[in-house]
């Protein structure tokens, strides 16, 4: 495995302190979600008590997803221990772990009939393995009753946690994500509980546990990161051997959170999807409105389809 790229611009950070004034370009616009189809997904998520990153996080997807019976589970709670500027989860104490909710996820997964399910969590520090352990009981559990479907899990970093890795990569989840959110320079500001380099070793030691399970990260754009250093995040993450890159615009969720520097252009995203690829990414999602698990079913199979490409060379 190769070492991780070294760092560059250890410049000032980015300040999170001000509101958005330029104007949502029309790129980026969506409609309110209105069908028969999003109401149903929204009660079958209601009546098992489920939470998704859907609507904690304010997701402008949500309307389609939903629609579609696409819905992100998020598990251990609606509370996250860390405050990141650009994050709409509230933040405080978290409640104890629920021991049904692997069996909730489960059964919400079979209810909406999904074929790939995304699976995401707050950080949960105040937990000794971080939550390590009940991901993997969530895996399992969703796989025992749907052995069909696909599972994607999107976790946190386990910062000061010593084998999560391990734990959650012996479930065998089909993807595991985790993402780096922006660039280094600005972990300050925009990650100030987290660290690039555990983020990009946690990748790399999933891949060391099972070579086996696709690895996944993504970034936001529009926080003042300069294009050399999305750049050069995207050599560190196929230095840890990362197979799928997702970027996309970053939007402001509230005046207290990391302002929009600027709305980066489609064009600009379809150069970074092409640089991507050039620096071998089996997989890549770069547009304006891309989230981590939008179109994850798809593009899970896409994945797949490249890996199979590749080692038929």
């Amino acid at each position: 495995m190769e070492t991780i790229a070294k760092l560059r611009h250890p410049e000032k950070a980015h300040r999170p302190d001000q509101v958005t004034t330029a104007k949502r370009p029309d790129w980026i616009r969506v409609k309110a979600p209105t069908s028969a189809q999003y109401h149903a997904t929204k009660e079958t998520v209601k009546n098992l008590k489920l939470h998704t990153v859907c609507e904690e996080a304010g997701c402008p997807n949500i309307g389609e997803c939903w629609t579609q019976k696409h819905a992100t589970f998020m598990i251990m709670g609606d509370t996250c221990t860390r405050a990141c500027s650009f994050c709409n989860v509230k933040t405080g104490k978290p409640e104890a772990l629920d021991p049904l909710e692997p069996l909730r996820v489960a059964t919400g997964t079979m209810e909406l009939g999904l074929k790939h399910v995304v699976i995401t969590s707050v950080d949960r520090d105040d937990l000794a393995d971080g939550g390590a352990e009940h991901f993997a009981q969530v895996i399992l559990k969703t796989r025992e009753k749907n052995p069909e479907t696909t599972i994607e899990i999107l976790t946190p970093d386990f910062k000061h946690k010593p084998g999560a890795a391990p734990v959650i990569a012996r479930a065998r989840p089909d993807v595991f994500n985790h993402n780096l959110e922006t660039v280094p320079r600005l972990y300050l500001t925009i990650r100030p509980g987290a660290r690039y380099f555990t983020s990009l070793r946690l990748l790399q030691e999933v891949k060391e546990v099972d070579p086996t399970i696709f690895t996944k990260s993504g970034l936001m754009v529009g926080l003042g990161e300069t294009k050399e250093e999305v750049l050069q995040v995207m050599d560190d993450l196929r230095a840890a051997d990362v197979d799928f890159l997702t970027i996309g615009q970053y939007l402001q969720p509230t005046p207290k959170h990391a302002r929009v520097e600027r709305y980066v252009t489609p064009e600009e995203f379809a150069e970074y999807e092409k640089f991507a690829r050039a620096k071998g990414f089996l997989m890549v999602s770069a547009t304006p409105l891309t989230r981590s698990s939008y179109h994850a079913g798809d593009d899970f199979q896409k994945l797949r389809a490249a890996r199979e490409a590749h080692l038929g060379r």
